[in-house]
């Protein structure tokens, strides 16, 4: 079992979808975590945002953000991960809400040497306007709620908000990479500073947190599925800009073939000089 958890949400420049995240995170029904937004280049009104909810959190926050240069989730990712405190860190998009006890079920499933993936509900764009238009709790919606959306075409799918006590069906593929997201995902710290955290050298969107995933088993840790316990509601956006893919896609192939572990620009690539960090609330 874990102790305390950093929740690190990566965010740029949405700020009623982080709103809603940080709403969601306010009612857990197991308190003992910190949040940390890895900001990656938003305007001050995220930063103003995150001032805000540290009352309404109720305990320690951070704020590390670093210049708007492109897309370099994986650096201020690293930026984050170097600026929490917990053993174990959960991973979280910005526009991805929680149910109230998230953070709860996480602690349970929490186990060493294994990293937990979790899966997701997608709501569509006209739903998720409403959520965001008129301050919709949808991590307090029951199923019923869920299938008349459903059968609305709100939602694509219901499997990621059942629950199932699967016991060692988790670990089935404790060997895969496919499919895990880092919109939702759980790592031991020790893990992500065995392997050097995310690795930077990645250019724009695509393929760096399935990098991630991969080096985590090179390294000997186990996938855990998170699956009908750990599911998320991921609001709607825009598809982000793909023109880096295919060399993503060539560099990850060069990984899944080899035996690397480290990142080529991870956790020990940075130094504070390039970012700004914001520590509010309880220390």
């Amino acid at each position: 079992m874990a102790d305390l958890i950093s929740v690190i949400i990566s965010t740029y420049n949405r700020d009623d979808a982080l709103e809603a995240v940080l709403r969601s995170l306010a009612i857990q029904t197991d308190q003992d975590f910190e949040l940390v937004v890895a900001d990656d280049g938003s305007g001050p009104a995220t930063a103003a945002l995150v001032e805000r909810w540290v009352s309404k959190v109720g305990h320690r926050v951070l704020h590390v953000w670093h210049e708007d240069n492109g897309f370099r989730l994986s650096e201020i990712r690293n930026r984050a991960i170097l600026a929490s405190r917990g053993s174990y860190c959960i991973f979280l998009d910005g526009d991805c809400i929680v149910r109230p006890d998230f953070i709860a079920t996480q602690r349970r499933l929490a186990q060493p040497g294994w990293f937990v993936t979790g899966n997701r509900v997608l709501l569509s764009a006209v739903l998720t306007n409403s959520v965001l238009k008129d301050s919709l709790t949808p991590e307090n919606w029951n199923l019923g709620h869920w299938i008349v959306e459903r059968m609305r075409g709100g939602v694509n799918r219901l499997a990621a908000l059942l629950r199932l006590p699967l016991g060692p069906l988790r670990q089935l593929r404790q060997r895969a990479w496919r499919g895990a997201r880092s919109c939702n995902l759980a790592v031991w710290r020790s893990d992500l500073d065995a392997i050097d955290g995310f690795d930077a050298s990645y250019v724009g969107w695509g393929r760096e947190d399935s990098d991630l995933i991969i080096r985590l088993l090179h390294a000997g840790a186990r996938r855990k599925d998170g699956v009908f316990a750990t599911g998320v509601i991921h609001l709607w956006h825009a598809e982000a800009d793909r023109s880096h893919l295919a060399d993503n896609d060539l560099k990850l192939a060069g990984v899944v073939d080899s035996d690397r572990i480290r990142a080529q620009q991870g956790l020990s690539a940075l130094t504070f000089g390039g970012a700004v960090s914001k520590a509010a609330g309880k220390t």
